[in-house]
């Protein structure tokens, strides 16, 4: 596929994910259209090795090492800086682990909005394998920070999206602060304050 038409790329942040990182290289390319951006925080099980050789034989697919775990948000701030600068037009955030199905990659990028969540939340998401005390924290977690914050999304802390660049360079996203899981949150909030587009749809989160 000509590069002019790699013009979404999935950013992934690794570690210790050796047992994945081919299953889901392989699953995220079939996806048409996409780069594949692994950001490995030096994992001792040697994932950014095996990221490599993938590398070396598809060029759609690269790594950014970093020299430790630094946390989950500054992995994501500096896969999308690289991704910006490579001239993606959508990036896409999720995790290795395929939690979040890759199949659905192609579903968030056809939606029309600046940001598009993939929700455990709105009719038609779920969180099948759960016990009934994790959903109940998650769900209330979510009810609260719509409480305080007055931000209307269902799924405000899911980690499965789908930014237009613009929209990223719009919220600042180098400045954010947060490191951790939080950074899912903070970035959802400066998207709404700055009266982005948003739209949430529904994923089954395994």
């Amino acid at each position: 596929m000509p590069a002019e038409d790699l013009r979404t790329t999935v950013v992934i942040p690794t570690y210790d994910e050796r047992e994945n990182v081919e299953r889901m290289a392989k699953a995220v390319l079939s996806v048409p259209g996409v780069k594949l951006l692994f950001v490995d925080d030096n994992s001792p099980d040697g994932t950014g090795e095996i990221i490599d050789s993938i590398a070396a034989r598809d060029e759609r697919v690269s790594c950014l090492h970093r020299a430790g775990q630094d946390g989950l948000g500054r992995a994501y701030v500096a896969g999308f800086a690289a991704a910006l600068e490579d001239g993606a037009e959508k990036v896409i955030q999720m995790d290795c682990d395929f939690s979040h199905n890759p199949e659905d990659i192609s579903r968030l990028i056809s939606e029309d909005a600046e940001l598009v969540i993939g929700s455990r939340y709105v009719s038609g998401g779920d969180t099948p394998g759960w016990p009934f005390k994790r959903r109940l924290i998650s769900r209330s977690g979510g009810i609260f920070i719509r409480t305080v914050t007055g931000m209307p999304l269902r799924d405000p802390t899911g980690g499965f999206k789908c930014w237009r660049a613009e929209t990223l360079r719009k919220i600042d996203f180098a400045s954010v602060a947060s490191a951790g899981y939080s950074f899912q949150l903070e970035m959802n909030h400066r998207a709404w304050k700055r009266g982005c587009s948003i739209k949430e749809i529904p994923i089954v989160f395994t």
